[in-house]
């Protein structure tokens, strides 16, 4: 049984100050391949120097919404730069918050816009974040669409039923983290069910929101996936197997560059 770590930020301090050990337990708990989200340029930079150290990490590079407004002259440039390098396999995190309150919403349209744009000129999957802003986010999307396909995936999904079926006719991936573990989460479990299984993907978002059983345990780290996974795949009726399996797939898809070896 092979899992994909499909989002971590494990530049975090909390995490970086313990990779080999982190690396270590993410191997025994069989996560195979992880992803480090870049948020920033300088993040992104450093995502990159820890899948130079790992052979099944891999990178992302991006600027998260909740920074576009503390962008720096040439910030933007090192993103674009920054796929040449052959452990970046995707842009992001990119997206929209209206809950947070850390940058003007047209400047998160306008970086939202420009990953969108990057993703489909040079063919790299994208990463959504999206909070309080389904609606602003599918409308940028079908925009997006109207110029070619759309290759990315929502990123911690919360949303209802009605933005799954939005998300999933712009042939969006969706992807779960620990918050669909939570005893409160149940309505969340059951729009899990309801992803097709060619297009569901899970994740940590570490080191935020630990899974149960580890709920409230800090650091949240890859190796928790697997709570994820097993919450997930029995919600849906699959074996933790058979889930593994079909998230790891989806995942090798999307993220077509991430090696198998």
């Amino acid at each position: 049984m092979n899992l994909f770590d499909t989002h971590a930020h494990l530049f975090d301090e909390t995490l970086i100050s313990q990779i080999d050990d982190v690396v270590a337990r993410a191997r025994a708990a069989n996560v195979s391949r992880m992803l480090v989200v870049g948020t920033t340029a300088e993040d992104s930079a450093k995502a990159i120097e820890i899948a130079e150290r790992f052979p099944e990490i891999f990178a992302t590079v991006g600027i998260q919404p909740n920074y576009c407004g503390e962008v720096q002259p040439g910030d933007w440039e090192r993103i674009v730069e920054m796929l040449e390098h052959p452990k970046v396999v995707a842009l992001g995190e990119t997206g929209l918050d209206r809950y947070w309150d850390n940058a003007p919403f047209d400047v998160q349209q306008d970086y939202f816009d420009r990953h969108l744009r990057l993703s489909q000129e040079r063919d790299f999957p994208f990463i959504v974040h999206m909070r309080d802003c389904g609606d602003d986010i599918v409308v940028m999307l079908e925009e997006a669409a109207k110029r070619g396909p759309l290759r990315g995936v929502m990123h911690s999904f919360t949303g209802e039923p009605a933005l799954l079926q939005q998300c999933l006719d712009l042939d969006m991936y969706i992807s779960f983290a620990g918050m669909v573990t939570f005893k409160k989460s149940g309505d969340l479990r059951e729009v899990a069910t309801m992803v097709p299984k060619d297009r569901i993907l899970i994740e940590t978002d570490s080191p935020y929101l630990s899974p149960e059983p580890v709920r409230g345990k800090r650091p949240n780290e890859p190796a928790y996936v697997a709570h994820t996974a097993a919450c997930v795949a029995a919600a849906r009726g699959e074996s933790l197997a058979e889930f593994a399996n079909l998230t790891t797939e989806n995942a090798y898809r999307l993220f077509r560059r991430v090696g198998r070896d």
